[in-house]
């Protein structure tokens, strides 16, 4: 296949959008407001990307999104993602985040310090920010401060990251603070 595919697809969340090439996934799209939405932003990412129907190895990534969003203990770290392109630093990152079992979290200075890189949390944030994997890479599982879910760039803010991690079990007992959600009224956006 020359360029890249795209499909939408149905999960608890709402409507996500995938986009793969010959190597693997290249985005995952959490749901917008609208699917109408949920597909421009993916393609504002993939602008060559056609829709088409996916082969069998994104039927099997799909699959897996729908059951961890149906709140199913899920393991993705399987589901080739093709990195092509993006900045080593932020492979590095996507990469330790991926190792991050179901129902824990890291904070970014933890995740600096895994990769050598102790001086590099701001570094690390932003390569977050800018993950196009949401889900295959849980980067709802990275912290900015233990115990702090703000800062999230799904649609929904902190609500999604807090909905996501406790789905997963990592955030028993916590509830979502009126702080919580005033912060989540303006989240961050993945540069495209």
């Amino acid at each position: 296949m020359a360029g890249h595919g795209y499909t939408t697809f149905d999960t608890s969340v709402g409507r996500c959008g995938i986009a793969w090439g010959d190597a693997g996934i290249v985005g995952v799209q959490l749901p917008e407001a609208r699917e109408i939405e949920t597909r421009r932003r993916l393609l504002q990412q993939f602008p060559d990307a056609r829709e088409f129907r996916p082969p069998a190895d994104v039927d099997y990534a799909i699959e897996g999104i729908v059951a961890l969003l149906r709140g199913q203990a899920v393991d993705l770290v399987d589901v080739p993602v093709d990195m092509y392109g993006l900045p080593l630093f932020n492979c590095r990152v996507y990469e330790a985040i991926r190792m991050i079992p179901r129902g824990e979290t890291r904070t970014h200075a933890e995740i600096a310090a895994k990769l050598g890189a102790s001086g590099a949390v701001y570094s690390v944030g932003q390569a977050i920010a800018r993950n196009p994997f949401a889900i295959l890479v849980p980067c709802h599982r990275a912290l900015a401060v233990a115990g702090q879910t703000s800062g999230f760039a799904g649609n929904g803010g902190i609500i999604t990251k807090s909905r996501l991690l406790s789905i997963e079990g990592a955030l028993a007992g916590r509830t979502i603070t009126l702080f919580d959600a005033l912060l989540s009224v303006a989240p961050l956006r993945p540069h495209g």
